[in-house]
């Protein structure tokens, strides 16, 4: 009992020197661009320019197999609907779960697959006023009939 009593006085003694210093721990205050120098600030390498993902289109779900159990490691790619080229990759997390974010304004085109499933493709429509949409896929096995 004799100990936490020292403790506690010893406590209070601390907290009233730093009080009666100046001392009181307060958090420091954020820098300003101004303040922080140009090599350190990518706003001045770029012009003053970012890019800021504000107001960009989410898209996000989840990828289950046949069983309705989530299917994790899927891979997931994104193109412009009418383009070739896939502009977007990302593979589901442990819980078959995905989020990527796409410039708005545009139509899209999502591609799921995995080994021993068949191919899903789904119209994306980031046109429509919304900043997301959430999808869901069930994967399909891929039967023994050959084409």
């Amino acid at each position: 009992m004799y100990n936490l009593k020292r403790v506690a006085v010893a406590a209070t003694l601390t907290a009233m020197v730093f009080v009666a210093t100046g001392r009181a721990q307060e958090p420091p205050a954020p820098p300003t661009e101004a303040s922080t120098p140009p090599a350190a600030n990518p706003a001045a390498k770029q012009g003053g320019v970012r890019y800021s993902h504000a107001n960009d289109f989410l898209i996000h779900g989840t990828v289950f197999n046949d069983k309705a159990i989530s299917f994790p490691n899927v891979e997931l790619r994104i193109r412009r609907a009418g383009e070739k080229k896939y502009r977007w990759q990302s593979h589901t997390n442990s819980r078959g779960e995905f989020a990527m974010r796409v410039p708005t304004g545009a139509q899209y085109e999502m591609v799921v697959n995995t080994k021993g499933f068949k191919e899903q493709v789904k119209a994306i429509d980031a046109k429509n006023g919304m900043n997301d949409e959430s999808v869901v896929f069930r994967m399909e096995p891929v039967t023994g009939e050959k084409k």
